[in-house]
């Protein structure tokens, strides 16, 4: 019997997108073509990204979310029920940011299927196991505006309706894992514990693949840099939501742990899931390396099997120079066959 594979490495969702598909270090940036030439130019992302995954030793890869503009948006453009005309300035991220949002005005339906095209094509390409993201039914509800539903939590199960019947698709396609990616989890905590998780087991209902929640303090961009200089110096929120989301039916809790001010200590409360250990900070663009990789999974281990922990970056990489990116990747994938050499000899 194979022996297993130990702290495999992954992503936690977007990667740059190349100069020639969208203006690089931006997030929303629009696409430099249309038509045909931009179905074609994402996949030619898509076959980048996947290589340069592969090349740097991801064990699950991920398209990078090269077929969309925005990990939110690319899927609301295409529910029913949303006016993108009709724009409403609203805080998001508890008013961390504002932002002019599309508003909901009727019941959200999904007539056709959104990401399927992109995940078949994915898979064809990879034999890796293959992981692919969603935005989460409560973080869709902080980014959009309601004109319709009048209380969020019935707007976020109607929301979790649509993602499931995504996500059974992509299932029945061959992806590894499905990951719902929830940064308002980290801000809305109460909201968490009486409809927030309710809301994201019913966006996996009945999923036969591996399923991720994915909670972090946001991409490397201003807002969020200088809303992490007033949380302290220690940031505490997951302590409140890991209890709640440790007896959920999600599989799988991604994590920012490198370059933070969380306290590691707190994964002990996540003593039934798999903990997907951000071992690369995104809000920064040194290149960690192996051994820095290496240190964050073995403070892990003080705290959870590390049978039960994976490496994976903080966030999304997004906004970040496609070379940086590329450079983090190679620093994950170094500092995972670091830790596994050295597993179990100190």
């Amino acid at each position: 019997m194979a022996a297993i594979k130990l702290f495999p490495a992954t992503v936690a969702g977007s990667l740059p997108k190349p100069s020639w598909l969208a203006e690089p270090e931006k997030l929303w940036a629009g696409w430099r073509m249309s038509g045909a030439e931009l179905v074609q130019a994402k996949q030619d992302a898509a076959l980048i990204w996947l290589k340069e995954q592969e090349d740097a030793g991801i064990d699950i890869v991920s398209d990078g979310e090269q077929f969309r503009i925005h990990f939110v948006h690319g899927f609301l453009e295409h529910i029913d029920g949303i006016d993108w005309n009709k724009k409403t300035k609203m805080g998001i991220r508890d008013n961390r940011y504002e932002a002019d949002v599309p508003t909901v005005t009727g019941p959200v339906r999904r007539t056709r299927p959104i990401h399927v095209d992109d995940v078949r094509y994915t898979r064809a390409h990879t034999k890796r196991k293959l992981k692919f993201t969603l935005p989460g039914p409560m973080t869709i509800c902080d980014t959009i505006a309601d004109g319709h539903y009048g209380r969020r939590a019935d707007m976020a199960m109607a929301f979790a309706k649509v993602l499931n019947e995504e996500a059974r698709e992509l299932d029945a396609l061959g992806v590894d894992v499905i990951q719902f990616d929830e940064p308002a989890f980290n801000v809305f905590m109460n909201d968490v514990k009486e409809w927030g998780i309710a809301a994201l087991e019913a966006a996996a209902e009945g999923l036969s693949c591996a399923t991720a929640v994915h909670i972090c303090y946001g991409y490397g961009i201003e807002a969020n840099i200088k809303w992490k200089e007033t949380l302290g110096s220690e940031w505490r929120q997951y302590e409140e939501i890991f209890p709640a989301i440790n007896n959920s039916r999600i599989g799988q809790v991604s994590l920012e742990c490198q370059g933070s001010k969380v306290p590691i200590s707190l994964i002990r409360l996540l003593d039934k899931k798999t903990i997907l250990v951000g071992a690369i900070d995104v809000a920064d663009q040194s290149i960690e390396t192996p051994e820095k990789v290496a240190a964050i999974l073995a403070e892990a281990q003080k705290y959870a099997d590390a049978e039960r922990i994976q490496a994976c970056t903080n966030c999304g990489m997004a906004p970040l120079p496609r070379h940086v990116a590329v450079g983090k990747l190679q620093a994950l994938g170094a500092g995972v066959e670091l830790a596994r050499a050295t597993h179990g000899k100190n």
